[in-house]
């Protein structure tokens, strides 16, 4: 503990902050810079969307995508930082005071638990609201056009029955988990399923025991399109039955998603994706020191004794191996063949003991 604390320990740890804080704000602004250039030509033929428009929605847009990345920052920033004390020969010096591996390995594993805590407790809910806030201005740059603008086949998806009959909804885009939508098409059917009319809108909004549709145009088999301001299709679904059709858990912040998890429940609707996200989060300040134990093993070596190329391949290696076993366990996780808990702390486990037992082989063995 007197090295996490101590001058030394001290120095370490801002070492390795600055470089995990340094690779998180270039893969920042790199994404920026690509997900701008992307919205670009996306609105190019659009006349209301202006530049500083496209730029803030790309911005609002990266912080939940580069937060998926994080563990990769910290690895790379773990490496760099031991890659450059061992380059300018600080470790060499450390380890002949008498510091062993294991201590000024320690301060690091401190850092990244506190800023796996800040990023699940603090950016994690920001990088939620900004993706909320960014959908509403694509909404507002993609949907202004009349009939629901550009729409996306490939949307969000909901079917809805009721005494009046079917109605099949499908959404471009979707704010505030589903309560608001916009680039709208739908397919009502009546009780004896045969096709009654298509309805485009502009958006909608969940009221109580209707959708309110604004800008709408009707289709039907036997009559010329019409036009209205407002259409009310009457509906039996609550916010929490819509949130599960329209909302993805990576959109829900982690201190609302306890609640979700209760509605779902209540609803009756499958809460395997909420559990394992709301398990992930709690996980990802140890998933951040496995990084770093990971890191640390391929990166302690004298620099002078060469293969430092192999051993950042390898680091990046392991990685990505780890980045494989996340998904594929949250696959299985979603499918409901394992449990959340041991999906979201599976690969923290084989991180953590892969990184020690480097470590342990390298340094005691």
């Amino acid at each position: 503990m007197s090295m996490v604390t101590n001058t030394l320990g001290r120095y370490f740890a801002g070492r390795f902050v600055v470089a995990a804080v340094g690779v998180f704000a270039g893969i920042f602004v790199l994404l920026v810079l690509v997900d701008y250039i992307e919205m670009v030509r996306k609105t190019s033929g659009l006349v209301s969307a202006s530049a500083i428009t496209v730029a803030e929605t790309s911005l609002f847009r990266v912080p939940q995508l580069l937060e998926k990345l994080m563990p990769f920052c910290v690895l790379i920033g773990a490496m760099t930082c031991y890659l450059a004390l061992s380059r300018r020969l600080e470790l060499v010096v450390a380890r002949a005071a008498g510091v062993s591996a294991w201590q000024f390995i320690s301060p690091a594993l401190a850092s990244a638990i506190l800023l796996g805590i800040f990023a699940t407790t603090a950016y994690n809910p920001v990088s939620a609201n900004l993706r909320e806030l960014s959908k509403r201005m694509e909404a507002e740059l993609f949907g202004s056009a009349p009939g629901g603008g550009i729409q996306d086949a490939s949307g969000f998806w909901l079917n809805q029955i009721n005494d009046e009959g079917q109605a099949i909804i499908n959404a471009a885009r979707s704010e505030q988990q589903g309560v608001r939508l916009t680039g709208l098409t739908v397919f009502r059917f009546d009780t004896t399923l045969q096709f009654k009319e298509r309805i485009e809108a502009r958006e909608a909004a969940l009221e109580d025991g209707r959708w309110v549709f604004k800008s709408v145009r009707r289709f039907t088999l036997d009559k010329p399109p019409v036009d209205q301001d407002t259409f009310y299709l009457t509906t039996t679904l609550t916010p929490a039955q819509v949130r599960n059709s329209f909302s993805t858990p990576e959109t829900v912040s982690f201190w609302q998603l306890p609640n979700y998890i209760r509605s779902s429940e209540s609803s009756g609707f499958a809460t395997a994706g909420y559990r394992l996200q709301y398990h992930k989060l709690i996980a990802q300040p140890f998933l951040l020191a496995a990084m770093v134990m990971l890191a640390a093993s391929v990166s302690l070596r004298f620099f002078r004794m060469g293969g430092v190329q192999k051993m950042v391949l390898s680091g990046v290696g392991a990685g990505f191996l780890l980045y494989v076993l996340s998904k594929v366990t949250e696959d299985l996780s979603k499918a409901e063949l394992m449990h959340p808990i041991a999906a979201a702390w599976l690969p923290v486990v084989v991180g953590s003991l892969t990184g020690f037992l480097a470590l342990l082989y390298q340094e005691d063995g």
